[in-house]
């Protein structure tokens, strides 16, 4: 073992919370695809649904109820090709929310118009919303992007429950930062070392990356949660909230500050090895655009 450092309306008269959820949709992120897409038969990939889970205080199971389209001034604000409609929806399942959701609960929708111009049928939908909670509002959400809302599949739900258990467990890893201090200490063998790559956290708590080299082997990588790094440790399964915390965040390239300390060689040899740790995580996958704060 080796020590390291360290989420209404009953008319068109609008009520305040209406306001605050118009207000907020205008400040929504950009979506690369169309809004179609949200309400399309195709669920997002790990690092796309963990995007919309680890950003909604609240995450809700319903059916559609009713489906009206806003009109005027309250949808000024809606891209062209799209409208907005204030959906009612009864709750099937809260699958997260501290102190719970009402039975029926409303939000807004700006949904794709097919070729026809023509808006897809909504009502009697099951759907996966993806929210936070209106305040002074109790039965009012807010999506937490234009794209929240996805059709109800046993899949999803079973896909964004093991998300949701995994980012609220108590072991949880930490939200990736930056990267720190890289170190490699050279072998007694020609090819022989080992890289360690301390990587910066939001709450502080120690992360690192460690890349051992024999002579005649394929280099090992490990990821390590403590100040221990355990040599029998290995690297990540792909589609855990592990993997997407380091593949989600690492910068392309190991900072030039990180290997300051280190001579010529070292410095290029633990830039060797942080391309390797990256080339074995693979792509992040994102097919939508977020705030790096969701990440």
């Amino acid at each position: 073992m080796m020590r390291c450092s360290s989420s209404f309306f009953a008319a068109a008269t609008a009520m305040p919370a209406l306001a605050l959820a118009f207000a907020a949709i205008g400040t929504q992120p950009a979506i690369a695809a169309n809004q179609a897409a949200a309400i399309a038969p195709v669920g997002p990939g790990y690092a796309d649904l963990a995007d919309l889970v680890l950003s909604a205080p609240v995450i809700v199971d319903a059916t559609i109820r009713s489906a009206t389209r806003i009109k005027g001034a309250e949808a000024a604000s809606v891209p062209p090709g799209q409208q907005r409609f204030y959906i009612e929806a009864d709750v099937t399942a809260l699958v997260r929310g501290a102190g719970g959701v009402p039975p029926r609960v409303g939000y807004l929708l700006d949904v794709g118009l097919d070729a026809r111009g023509r808006a897809p049928k909504l009502k009697k939908m099951r759907v996966l919303l993806f929210a936070r909670r209106v305040p002074s509002a109790p039965d009012q959400l807010q999506l937490v992007a234009p794209d929240a809302q996805l059709p109800w599949s046993a899949d999803l739900d079973a896909r964004t429950r093991a998300i949701t258990r995994d980012a609220l467990a108590q072991a949880a890893p930490p939200v990736i930062t930056g990267v720190g201090n890289a170190f490699h200490v050279p072998g007694s063998l020609p090819g022989e070392g080992e890289t360690q790559i301390f990587l910066t956290t939001s709450d502080n708590r120690p992360v690192s990356l460690s890349v051992l080299r024999r002579p005649g082997e394929q280099p090992r990588w490990a990821v390590a949660l403590s100040e221990i790094v355990d040599e029998a440790a290995g690297p990540p399964q792909r589609d855990t909230l592990l993997w997407y915390r380091l593949a989600c965040a690492l910068p392309d390239t190991l900072p030039d500050a990180s290997t300051d300390q280190l001579q010529g060689s070292d410095a290029e040899i633990a830039r060797e090895d942080y391309r390797f740790v990256l080339a074995a995580l693979g792509p992040c996958g994102r097919a939508r655009q977020v705030p790096t704060a969701n990440t």
